[in-house]
């Protein structure tokens, strides 16, 4: 993969009659995804540091906006307006964003239990994938490996919301 690069210029020379530019180019350490991804990370640890300290209303307030700005800036700004656009994701959508409102207008608790309950409909497609991730992990995944932790797992993710907002297990 090819590394992206910026390139400055640089003024050699100590009077001006010698002036020349030389070009320097300068690998670019940080992607636009890896800055996504920091600051998603930010987000959930400010949004579990406002939890901790009782729904500190500017933790939680902190945590969201960087949540937000993290997952535009690792998918783009075009598949987050899709993916929260989607038919399917309205009701976490609406949710997510009503519980986002009440938590910047200072009531966190409310907020915060309309974010949970948004989220887990945003991201319960994605709740295989991190099945699969967890299992992974060096001793966590030995856990989740357990026959008891398994077959519990399978039957919480196997359990779809249907567009009716009601639980069906498959």
């Amino acid at each position: 993969m090819l590394e992206s690069v910026s390139k400055i210029y640089m003024v050699v020379g100590t009077s001006r009659p010698n002036w020349r530019k030389k070009e320097i180019y300068l690998p670019l350490p940080v992607f636009e995804t890896e800055i996504g991804l920091g600051l998603t990370a930010f987000g959930v640890f400010f949004s579990f540091l406002g939890i901790v300290f009782l729904f500190d209303k500017g933790l939680l307030a902190m945590g969201n906006i960087l949540f937000i700005s993290g997952v535009t800036l690792t998918i783009g700004l075009k598949s987050t307006v899709q993916f929260f656009m989607k038919r399917q994701n309205y009701k976490g959508t609406i949710s997510f964003g009503v519980g986002f409102f009440f938590v910047i207008i200072g009531w966190p608790i409310l907020g915060m239990m309309l974010e949970a309950y948004g989220f887990i409909v945003l991201f319960s497609g994605f709740w295989p994938t991190l099945a699969v991730f967890l299992q992974k992990i060096p001793f966590l995944g030995w856990v989740f490996q357990q026959p008891f932790v398994r077959s519990e797992a399978m039957d919480f993710f196997s359990a779809k919301l249907h567009p009716s907002g009601e639980v069906v297990v498959l």
